[in-house]
């Protein structure tokens, strides 16, 4: 039965999901140059429109349609089909099915949208809109059918992932380590500074992130009641400890503490708590989230010894952190936040870490190896990156025909 105070809190919280994407274009764009602003933000945009129209036809149905083989969902439920305004047996049943739905539906903007920041400044318009459908199609379906989905094999197997640990930020952070891998490096990479051309813009992006974050995780409860009360200090809990000691590790590192790396420590703070903000008390939130802050700079850190070029730090905020967030949910998991979970191993339950270890290693070589064979066959057909001359004058005049800044 429609439960009206869940459906309003569950039609909120997917608004609040909605608005990360435009804080992420945000984030994102004030980390790029002036060339190449628009750009990055019109790609985060432009997935709102892509991923919503793919989802409505087919997405949603591949994702949590009728189960075949707990590997996918079948496409009865193409163009909305049968999704109405009762219930679903199977998810969110005291909301509209059309409520979970489009609550869903803004997870699978999102994710895809993160990858951007691994190619910002270099992709080409044409094969970035292909990329993002295929991907979203061949990659986020099948993983939130596995882990979210009623029959997939991750959640037969006891995979805890409350907002999206796997699903969403390991899956991206993965596909981003493909990407830099595959995509050319930018003109000049290692030889000369990228510096943000606006960090007051992408520190109101990471604010609006947090602020959005609340609909990711407290409304992954799906009702308005104490487990949406828990996620949400969780979740927050988290954010403020990461940012905290990533400003000091940096401090300690690079011998001045950064705005910059306030707003980066904070985003990877809700990163690795998504996975277990349902499953874990204020305590465990605030080791989660202090431990990423230093983690994910950490793994930040590690791009310039490696080599790649991963532009805006996808891959070390949340492949790393939501790698440490999904693992750390098997090791402070408990019953007593959440009794649909598990207790983890610091709760007498160690078979639980090796479910999320699992869950993890199985989540990071399907992501990997799909986006490189997506990306191989685009880069074969279409060219992924865009051409010298077109990098130089950058990718808003070359691209888009547009500037950001008329100066």
């Amino acid at each position: 039965m429609v439960n009206t105070g869940d459906t309003a809190f569950i039609l909120v919280s997917a608004a609040l999901v909605m608005f990360m994407t435009p804080g992420l274009a945000l984030f994102y764009g004030g980390m790029v140059r002036n060339k190449n602003v628009l750009a990055t933000i019109m790609q985060s945009y432009i997935i709102i429109c892509l991923v919503s129209v793919s989802w409505t036809l087919w997405g949603y149905s591949l994702s949590f349609g009728p189960d075949v083989g707990g590997v996918i969902g079948n496409l009865s439920w193409f163009a909305l089909t049968d999704v109405g305004l009762t219930p679903s047996a199977d998810y969110a049943t005291t909301v509209p099915h059309l409520a979970f739905m489009v609550f869903q539906l803004m997870f699978a903007i999102i994710t895809p949208a993160l990858i951007t920041g691994a190619f910002a400044e270099r992709m080409k318009f044409k094969t970035f809109l292909v990329f993002m459908i295929l991907w979203s199609t061949l990659v986020y379906s099948p993983l939130a059918h596995w882990v979210w989905g009623s029959g997939g094999w991750l959640a037969k197997m006891g995979a805890l992932d409350f907002a999206g640990g796997t699903v969403v930020h390991i899956s991206s952070g993965i596909s981003a380590l493909a990407a830099v891998l595959v995509i050319a490096k930018r003109r000049g990479h290692g030889k000369e500074q990228f510096i943000p051309h606006n960090v007051p813009m992408t520190v109101t992006g990471a604010a609006i992130l947090w602020f959005g974050w609340f609909g990711f995780n407290a409304g992954s409860a799906l009702t308005s009641g104490g487990l949406a009360a828990s996620a949400f200090v969780a979740t927050h809990i988290a954010a403020a400890a990461a940012g905290l000691t990533w400003l000091i590790t940096e401090w300690i590192h690079r011998g001045k503490p950064t705005t910059l790396g306030a707003a980066s420590g904070s985003v990877a703070g809700l990163v690795a708590i998504t996975p277990a903000s349902g499953f874990v008390g204020p305590a465990s939130a605030l080791i989660i989230g202090g431990v990423a802050g230093t983690l994910c700079y950490l793994g930040v850190m590690a791009k310039s010894k490696f080599g790649y070029d991963d532009s805006l730090d996808v891959v070390g905020i949340h492949g790393v952190g939501g790698t440490w967030g999904a693992l750390a949910t098997g090791l402070f998991a408990t019953v007593a936040v959440n009794e649909a979970g598990k207790d983890g191993l610091f709760f007498g339950n160690p078979a639980q870490l090796w479910i999320q270890f699992v869950s993890v290693v199985t989540t990071w070589v399907f992501a990997f190896v799909m986006t490189i064979i997506i990306l191989k066959v685009l880069d074969a057909t279409m060219g992924l990156k865009v051409s010298d001359e077109e990098e130089v004058r950058g990718l808003d005049i070359t691209q888009h025909s547009e500037t950001a800044y008329n100066v």
